[in-house]
């Protein structure tokens, strides 16, 4: 079985990996110099198209997105989505895209790049597992919002369902309203900022992260603790929702926030027989 000898040399860790290893090392030289996807189409924001999806089907609608693009339509206008399921999901591309109206569950999932504008709801799950880009809805969210989200920012500017940003991975999770039980569930990298009220459980089980909550906190799941609120804090969220347009609290240093107590972090310092049986 081959070894995996450069992992110490990466500054990952000192244990050496036996068999297939999962690791993958980020090579720039082997990469574009605008570090886009090789089939991304060029699109020129400048150039605009909307149609009508009130008669169309899910796969007509992201068919259709994905045609605008492919003739370098950087700016796409989708009017009376009708809360339909799915609808811009795995946008792989540089794009902006409006949506007039409502979209139903897991919206403009598993994105890399796109800026989106939802003008109206979205239900649960939306911007699942979402790499890059923006997301910005005008009303409320359901439950699931911003599940395993990687990267970008993830904004609605009403109130939130449960379990908000749950295995979260990365990226800004906003919300300019309240958010349900068991937000930042399992919780691993990335900043969530809530300006109303926490339900219960919040942060239960995070990893790692950082939580602001502007409102009350139900409750604190395991785990969960609160920290000192720093001007590095206080600046980093004065320049995100003055990005998004949303109206800052009168004292941002009020603020509570919210990192993970390291209490779980035990698994790491298991010795490596020790991992193949929890495994």
């Amino acid at each position: 079985m081959a070894e995996l000898k450069n992992a110490s040399a990466e500054g990952m860790h000192s244990e050496v990996l036996l068999g297939r290893s999962q690791q993958r090392f980020f090579d720039v030289n082997s990469e574009s110099d605008r570090f886009t996807y090789p089939w991304a189409h060029e699109v020129d924001f400048n150039k605009r198209a909307e149609f009508d999806a009130a008669k169309m089907d899910t796969r007509q609608i992201n068919a259709e997105i994905r045609r605008l693009m492919s003739e370098g339509n950087g700016t796409i206008v989708v009017r009376n989505p009708g809360a339909k399921h799915s609808l811009g999901v795995g946008i792989l591309n540089r794009l902006k895209l409006y949506f007039e109206g409502s979209l139903g569950y897991f919206g403009c999932g598993l994105i890399d790049g796109p800026n989106v504008h939802i003008k109206g709801r979205v239900g649960w799950s939306c911007g699942e597992n979402m790499l890059a880009g923006s997301i910005v809805i005008d009303k409320n969210a359901g439950s699931c919002f911003g599940a395993a989200i990687r990267g970008g920012d993830l904004v609605c500017k009403g109130d939130v369902g449960a379990r908000t940003g749950i295995d979260q991975k990365g990226g800004s999770i906003i919300i300019g309203g309240r958010t349900g039980a068991f937000s930042g569930f399992m919780m691993q990298r990335g900043r969530m900022v809530v300006l109303g009220d926490a339900g219960a459980n919040l942060g239960d089980s995070m990893y790692d992260g950082t939580i602001y909550v502007g409102g009350k906190i139900v409750s604190l799941g395991v785990d969960a603790v609160e920290a000192e609120m720093t001007d590095l804090d206080v600046a980093w969220l004065e320049r995100k929702l003055k990005a998004y347009e949303i109206e800052l609290p009168k004292d941002l240093k009020k603020m509570t926030k919210i990192v993970a107590g390291k209490q779980l972090w035990n698994y790491d310092s298991l010795e490596p027989t020790e991992k193949k049986l929890v495994l």
